[in-house]
């Protein structure tokens, strides 16, 4: 079930309305069947799987709380392979299958094993990095297992974030599903607020961009630079509306009936450092690798300089793999990598900060970013080097073979994007002189459904992350 979509609306207005109906003990229920609902919409068999690693975690959390020393680290192990498990079968099977295939007929082999014709579960990294999440920290001792095999399970599926995050923490999440959550009118108005930003990012802006950029790079061979420079930067817009629209609308119906998710994106591209942009992006993941991964390795508190360079290094490729089976995923995430080892092997150079110094550090940021975009759009590594060399010569116009209106909307749309973002980052006190009433909300939600209605592009397809 795609949140763009009317079945969506009816569908959270309805659970929305029961949660608030029933008795607070029955409300967890409720909102496990609707999400086993809202993720059987998509391919229904698929609920085994999460059943299976459900059932798996559920009893590995347990046990692990309940036992000492090696046999608490073995029930972590069987857990985690357990979830990995089910990951590489569905989403990475093929795609190790196909290069070891290549290499065995480079010498004359063939390859004994044969390819799998499977769907990838919708949201499978996504929710398989929460249940994990889950385990590492009763291991750890910093969340207590849960008894309830319900609320467990309702931590995994939650609806508004089952599919593409955040992608969140017990801690955070699990104890709100026994919280009574009264009807509070802001709750309801700051989540449909949140929705609408959302619909708004998603409709009018990502979908609008995605024609001209969908035009430009699936011809990319007949493309000029021009046009493929552009449609690169238009892209960089389109991924970040469309995953940042996902978080908002799974944000704000989870506040509406009062539960608090994390922030996963916090205005990336007025970064002015590649660290920065990733404390900004994706913030849900950024923070996952960090604490399970990066620190693990020994993150920045090593010895030699080069470790750390190295464990940045392997966090990022294994995170561009995580995005995808596709050797352009692990390009794109082994260039940010880089591009983080290089600034950090930089000597820091303090400069009074201003305006002009702080543009310049946020082009730079943003340029380099949008270098790594081009190896996440590309079909293959092939094509995304090709798309930058003809980037290099920046010749041609700017929109051959698409309408000119899809560009001047998308250029518009992004345009005030960036207006909002800045006012947001740097003027922040321009909104306490809008006024906060009835009316002044009554006019915005208005004014912002009146533009999703008028220049949103409708049946424009299902985000871009459900892919992962």
């Amino acid at each position: 079930m795609l949140f763009n979509s009317i079945e969506f609306l009816l569908f959270f207005l309805v659970v929305t309305t029961l949660y608030y109906l029933l008795p607070y003990k029955y409300r967890w229920v409720l909102l496990l069947l609707a999400s086993c609902y809202f993720y059987m919409a998509f391919v229904p068999v698929y609920i085994l799987i999460l059943g299976f690693t459900i059932i798996v975690d559920y009893f590995a959390g347990l046990y692990i709380e309940k036992n000492t020393g090696r046999k608490r680290k073995l029930l972590l192990i069987v857990s985690l392979v357990a979830n990995i498990g089910v990951l590489c079968v569905f989403k990475y099977y093929n795609f190790l299958n196909a290069n070891l295939s290549f290499l065995l007929a480079a010498g004359g082999h063939k390859d004994p094993f044969p390819f799998l014709s499977i769907l990838l579960p919708i949201g499978l990294s996504f929710h398989t990095f929460q249940a994990m999440s889950y385990t590492i920290e009763v291991y750890r001792g910093n969340q207590p297992a849960e008894k309830s095999f319900g609320i467990y399970a309702l931590y995994v599926m939650f609806y508004p974030q089952l599919v593409a995050g955040p992608i969140e923490r017990p801690q955070n999440l699990l104890h709100q599903f026994r919280e009574k959550h009264d009807f509070n009118s802001y709750n309801v108005s700051s989540g449909l607020k949140q929705m609408l930003i959302g619909f708004l990012k998603k409709l009018v802006i990502a979908d609008r961009i995605s024609i001209y950029v969908d035009t430009v790079y699936n011809n990319s061979a007949s493309q000029n630079g021009r046009s493929l420079a552009c449609a690169t930067i238009f892209f960089a817009f389109q991924i970040y509306c469309d995953f940042s629209a996902y978080s908002d609308i799974a944000i704000g119906a989870a506040k509406t009936m009062g539960f608090d998710l994390m922030k996963n994106f916090n205005r990336p591209y007025l970064a002015t450092s590649i660290s920065q942009f990733w404390r900004r992006w994706h913030i849900s993941l950024s923070t996952w690798f960090k604490d399970y991964l990066y620190i693990p390795l020994g993150g920045s508190r090593v010895k030699h300089k080069y470790r750390q360079y190295l464990n940045l290094l392997i966090v990022f490729t294994i995170s561009g793999l995580w995005h995808g089976a596709n050797w352009t995923y692990l390009v794109w995430g082994g260039l940010n990598g880089l591009f983080l080892i290089v600034e950090s092997a930089l000597p820091t150079v303090h400069i009074a900060k201003n305006w002009l110094l702080t543009t310049l550090k946020t082009l730079i940021t943003f340029f380099a970013v949008c270098t790594t975009w081009v190896f996440f759009r590309a079909e293959n590594v092939s094509q995304a080097f090709i798309i930058l060399r003809k980037i290099i010569k920046f010749d041609g116009p700017l929109y051959p073979g698409n309408p000119k209106d899809h560009f001047y909307y998308a250029a518009a749309a992004i345009f005030f994007l960036i207006f909002f973002e800045w006012v947001a980052e740097y003027k922040p006190r321009l909104y306490q002189y809008i006024p906060n009433n009835y009316i002044t909300r009554l006019g915005y939600y208005t004014f912002i459904v009146a533009i999703i209605m008028l220049f949103g592009v409708f049946g424009g397809g299902q985000f871009i992350y459900f892919q992962f």
